[in-house]
């Protein structure tokens, strides 16, 4: 999948010092939002520094915008300079293992105008696996600016999904579980279901059964029942797990893709709006 780096590579290319490279370590537990920052503190890849899905990539959650919205991309641009990132630096991502926050972090820098930017392959997890080394020593950082060429084309807001919705000038993908999907459980929310018209692809498909994320043909049939020809508009819960289905997407040749980062959360904060159940 394209954006995606092995561990291999990736200690390849610290060996050669190739030092304009940031890693970035974004382990975070939806239902333990302090134990990726303490994961960081007990260990970490070499040099890695640390972003917060809720401090850093994510904005205070409001009676609209979803449960995480997004950050003000001007600021959150300064915090990517803070830490040593400007747009020449290749940054390279990682979660526990392939999860959905590191994919998040690539889609902000990517909104935000960077394309040197790649989520390691199996994450913390192989990593350790590869026999890799791990250190608690905290980096010093060497702080940039990043100049900012914000593509707002990439998103849409609760407005536009609806009226493109209704009126099938785009489809609708919702990234989350399939019993999330159907409205047979919601852990989260106090409404169960889907926006209407919405197609389930749940992000967790992407990966294959040996762990790694699925490339080639094999992404080119998961995604067979949709058209590169269409508008493709990605939702999930709260505008994370979307983002593993965007990059999957863009991988497999799909253009025209947008995130609704607010997503089920945000569009059952408006009443007015109806949900979907199956069955």
């Amino acid at each position: 999948m394209k954006n995606i780096i092995s561990v291999s590579r990736l200690k390849k290319r610290l060996e050669n010092g190739q030092d304009n490279t940031v890693i970035v370590d974004v382990r975070f537990q939806l239902e333990d939002p302090d134990a990726g920052r303490k994961m960081y503190l007990k260990d970490h890849l070499p040099g890695a520094v640390y972003m917060d899905l809720n401090k850093d990539l994510s904005d205070r959650a409001e009676k609209h915008g979803g449960n995480h919205p997004l950050p003000n991309l001007e600021m959150f641009a300064a915090k990517v300079g803070n830490i040593g990132i400007d747009n020449d630096t290749t940054v390279v991502i990682y979660d526990q293992g392939n999860e959905m926050f590191a994919a998040r972090l690539w889609w902000l820098l990517e909104v935000i105008g960077h394309d040197k930017v790649y989520i390691l392959e199996g994450g913390y997890h192989r990593w350790i696996e590869e026999g890799n080394k791990v250190t608690d020593e905290i980096p010093s950082l060497n702080e940039k600016e990043f100049h900012t060429v914000i593509r707002n084309e990439n998103t849409v807001d609760m407005e536009e999904v609806r009226k493109k919705t209704e009126d099938n000038a785009a489809v609708l993908i919702d990234s989350r579980a399939p019993e999330r999907y159907q409205g047979k459980t919601e852990p989260l929310y106090r409404r169960a279901g889907h926006i209407p018209g919405a197609v389930n692809y749940f992000w967790k498909d992407l990966v294959a059964a040996d762990g790694t994320w699925k490339k080639g043909e094999d992404l080119e049939r998961h995604f067979s029942d949709l058209s590169k020809e269409d508008e493709i508009i990605v939702s999930c819960g709260s505008g994370v797990s979307a983002c593993p289905n965007i990059l999957a997407l863009k991988s497999a040749g799909f253009k025209n893709v947008k995130l609704y980062p607010g997503s089920f959360s945000d569009w059952i904060s408006y009443d007015e709006n109806e949900v979907e159940v199956d069955g």
